[in-house]
């Protein structure tokens, strides 16, 4: 009892220090790339049409993902009285960082101890990937989390005899397939079966058994499906099969990030910074000499013979890290967000690893320490640089990004106020805590939660100040605004033309920014073939059609030359009417 009551309370803390990570910044960086508006209007297409079953956007589109995620943003933005902003549309992503990770630390803490449970969680929540996905408005971390949620409710299952029915599992399931397809339902039940035959259960029973979980798992998002297609029809059908079993089997009309399979192993390294670094350090201090090699290691006999006698909790980490990157390298489409389901399980072993050094050569683990403290101090240092004018704009030369990268460095200078201040302050403080009290007192029980608190520190410095400095400039929001000034509503309907977009096999490309921040009120313009509005179109796209439209009767004016590029072109904004 008293241990429960531990785990209890630590997990409510570790609660509350997620939650104030990630919730409170959710809504200071504007939408600054195309994937983010994309989710979000959809969401404010469901509000404003009332359709929760196939809302479209950008005129008229329908959605490339399932609606659960934004069916989570409507919710959420109904809360906020039917506003749809960049902090609703982000919230649900940030819940499930947060529900998965508190997850994480209660199932490995009751299985193993306490310690284990903890660095896991903190470990997995601080890495690269994760976090960013925590922050951001794609269906990838409620998917993440829905998975790894079905596999620990199925883990459960197994431990109680495999009687009685997995419902959590089952709903953790269904979410998961309603957020991204059947991929939701069928990592978890892929995972769950391998593990169940390697601890000797008979294939039928957990073949069965499964199949079972995973059928009544699509019962809901069934249901969508044919209210959907009694919607969208063929059109939602043919891509339902192309985003789903085409992408699975290379067959898609188009390509969409193709990459062989070693990017996988890359953007797994690449994700789990800054942890790669403390893997990377401790793995060279490991007593490789005391390790005895069986004889018979290399048979599948012996390897099997391992797999049933490991711990139980050992085993469905490396089952599940493992299925997961092998089922990502089967598809040509590869993304480094696919990969996310691994990082608890990955998380785990990076735990046990450096616990286990600790324990021996605790020195090596403080090192690491010392590297995340003096980027959290160098990370003030270099405000304090700008800030003073020190780092001329020479520094980033005459490229195609340097005035951008310019304008972000200016921003970062300007900024001012309490909060500011004070959320930049968090990592220089947290470097001097580190080296004035921590690092001294440091055992193997608190090492790695002090590491993470210079992490999350850095994470807080960067959410609350110098992040939505920086992104805010890429943003179009300022340039929207002026669009919607010019061309409001009542003067006419807003198109757009992409060529790209129009004529190009697959997702197509939109003004994503500026429709969310216009309303959703842009459809398009070679599609509907309008008689009078407003028309944004690229400079060379411009070049290009204009001839053929004008042909068809149309008149240009121009009212608008963006000063930015928008999908590689200068967008300008035309006044048109058809003879």
């Amino acid at each position: 009892m008293l241990n429960k009551i531990k785990i209890d309370r630590s997990a409510w803390i570790l609660l509350a220090v997620c939650a104030l990570v990630m919730i409170p910044f959710l809504g200071l960086a504007d939408f600054n790339t195309k994937g983010e508006p994309r989710e979000a209007v959809v969401a404010y297409s469901i509000l404003d049409s009332g359709n929760w079953i196939l809302p479209t956007n950008n005129g008229g589109e329908i959605p490339y993902k399932p609606p659960f995620f934004h069916w989570c943003i409507a919710a959420m933005s109904l809360l906020n009285g039917g506003v749809v902003n960049e902090f609703t549309s982000r919230l649900p992503s940030a819940i499930a960082l947060i529900a998965m990770t508190v997850w994480t630390y209660v199932f490995v803490a009751k299985r193993r101890e306490p310690l284990t449970g903890l660095a896991t969680a903190l470990i997995a929540f601080t890495t690269f990937e994760l976090h960013r996905a925590g922050a951001n408005c794609r269906v990838d971390m409620v998917l993440t989390a829905a998975t790894v949620g079905a596999i620990y409710s199925l883990y459960t299952w197994w431990e109680r005899g495999m009687k009685g029915v997995p419902w959590l599992g089952i709903l953790m399931m269904s979410i998961g397939t309603l957020t991204k397809g059947p991929v939701g339902t069928l990592i978890p039940c892929l995972v769950i079966g391998i593990f169940l035959l390697l601890r000797g259960v008979n294939f039928f029973r957990a073949f069965f058994s499964l199949t079972a979980w995973a059928l009544m798992s699509l019962v809901l998002p069934l249901a969508w499906y044919v209210a959907a297609y009694g919607q969208g029809g063929q059109e939602f059908l043919n891509l339902v099969l192309e985003e789903n079993f085409g992408r699975m089997t290379s067959t898609m009309s188009y390509e969409s990030c193709v990459n062989p399979w070693p990017y996988n192993i890359v953007t797994l390294v690449g994700g789990f910074v800054p942890w790669t670094l403390a893997v990377l350090m401790v793995v060279f201090v490991l007593p490789y000499r005391s390790y005895k090699r069986s004889p018979a290691a290399d048979s599948w006999r012996e390897l099997f013979r391992m797999c049933r006698t490991m711990p139980s909790v050992n085993l469905l980490a490396t089952v599940a890290a493992a299925t997961i990157f092998v089922f990502y390298c089967i598809p040509q489409s590869k993304r480094s967000v696919y990969l996310m389901p691994m990082y608890p399980f990955v998380a785990y072993y990076v735990a046990k690893l450096l616990i286990y050094v600790s324990r021996n050569k605790i020195s090596v683990v403080k090192v690491f320490g010392d590297i995340m403290a003096a980027i959290a101090g160098l990370l003030f240092v270099c405000f304090i640089a700008i800030k003073a004018g020190i780092v001329p704009d020479s520094l980033f030369g005459t490229g195609r990004h340097a005035a951008q990268n310019i304008a972000m460095m200016h921003a970062i200078g300007d900024l001012s106020g309490f909060w500011a201040w004070l959320w930049m302050l968090v990592s220089p403080a947290a470097a001097v805590i580190w080296w004035t009290k921590w690092r001294k007192k440091c055992d193997v029980s608190t090492i790695v939660p002090a590491i993470s608190g210079i992490i999350i520190a850095i994470y807080l410095s960067m959410a609350g100040a110098y992040q939505p400095a920086v992104l805010n400039v890429k943003s179009v929001k300022g340039i929207t605004a002026e669009i919607n000034r010019i061309a409001p509503q009542e003067e006419g309907e807003l198109y757009e033309f992409i060529s790209h977009g129009e004529f190009a096999a697959g997702d197509p490309i939109h003004y994503f920014q500026v429709d969310f921040y216009i309303g959703d009120r842009m459809a398009s313009f070679y599609k509907r073939k309008p008689e009078s509005g407003f028309l944004l179109i690229g400079d060379r796209d411009a070049e290009q059609y204009f001839p053929q439209f004008e042909a068809e009767g149309y008149v240009f004016e121009e009212r608008y030359a963006s000063p930015r590029k928008m999908l590689d072109q200068m967008p300008r904004l035309y006044k048109f009417y058809r003879r």
